[in-house]
């Protein structure tokens, strides 16, 4: 590997996971638009862009191929459930001031894949291993009791990212990051569009109701949700997927430092620990897979 081509890489890497780190910044632009509401519109304007760059990018054939494929058509339509409901639950805890919990859910995403190694494909994890799921649950359990209640933002956006990111390792082998985001957004872009109508039928809808700018932050989202997934795939082709294991917490990092310094939002002492025992089982976790590619690679 070329020391330009990793540096590229890299640039590549830390700059998608800076975007989507400042990401609910760009949401609170589209205040006072619902949650639902935003959802749509980020579902039809992604759709617009991927549509736009597949026909600039000549991958009109690979899309027109992935949606005759049975299986690869089913497995991206879950997707695309599941990114929905990621996002829907991401753009809500942003408007309701709960951006640290979205951020606690990244965070327990790749121990929450772990578990669910173990749970659904019969998977055996070393004591290391254990140690870290047993700490996370810990750290939970804390944050649970801090707040009085559920962090269900937390885990909702960590399991659906969980399987998201499992499904994509599945079918992203094989189709570029364009045609996947593209047919996702397409399966329940419908919805999306009814959803809308829906708001402007009621009366309800928000999109020409706040001013130019406002309209433009909401298109942007179609841009603003592409972009930085090809920045990571950008990186993904050139640098070592543990480097960008390693670089992918830098989202949720920036995600919490939004919401406690920019935002304000309240941590107690009890959320800190809770926090602070899920770092240290990533850690753990990053340590235990560290030691063991370093024996694949000296063995």
């Amino acid at each position: 590997m070329s020391t330009r081509r990793y540096r590229d890489g890299l640039a590549l890497a830390i700059g998608s996971y800076i975007w989507w780190g400042f990401f609910p910044l760009y949401l609170l632009l589209a205040r006072p638009t619902s949650s639902l509401e935003l959802i749509a519109q980020r579902v039809v304007w992604s759709l617009l862009v991927c549509v736009l760059l597949v026909g600039l990018t000549g991958q009109r054939r690979v899309a027109l191929a992935a949606l005759r494929n049975r299986r690869q058509f089913g497995l991206l339509t879950v997707a695309g459930l599941l990114l929905t409901i990621n996002w829907l639950t991401f753009i809500y805890a942003t408007l309701s001031g709960q951006v640290i919990d979205a951020a606690l859910g990244y965070f327990i995403s790749p121990l929450l894949a772990v578990a669910m190694g173990v749970t659904f494909l019969g998977e055996r994890l070393a004591v290391v291993q254990w140690t870290a799921v047993g700490v996370a649950a810990i750290g939970m359990s804390l944050v649970w009791w801090a707040t009085g209640h559920l962090p269900w933002i937390a885990l909702t956006v960590a399991l659906t990212f969980a399987v998201y990111s499992f499904i994509e390792k599945t079918v992203g082998q094989a189709l570029p990051t364009l045609t996947t985001l593209g047919i996702e957004t397409l399966v329940v872009a419908p919805v999306a569009v009814g959803v809308l109508i829906w708001f402007g039928v009621t009366g309800r809808q928000s999109f020409l109701g706040f001013g130019a700018w406002h309209a433009l932050a909401i298109v942007g989202l179609g841009v603003v949700t592409v972009v930085p997934l090809l920045l990571c795939n950008g990186g993904l082709r050139r640098i070592p997927l543990s480097t960008m294991g390693q670089i992918q917490f830098l989202g949720p990092v920036l995600q919490f430092l939004v919401g406690v310094i920019i935002l304000g939002e309240a941590m107690p002492l009890g959320r800190w620990l809770g926090f602070a025992a899920v770092w240290v089982a990533l850690v753990i976790l990053g340590a235990d897979a560290s030691r063991r590619a370093w024996r694949r690679r000296s063995g």
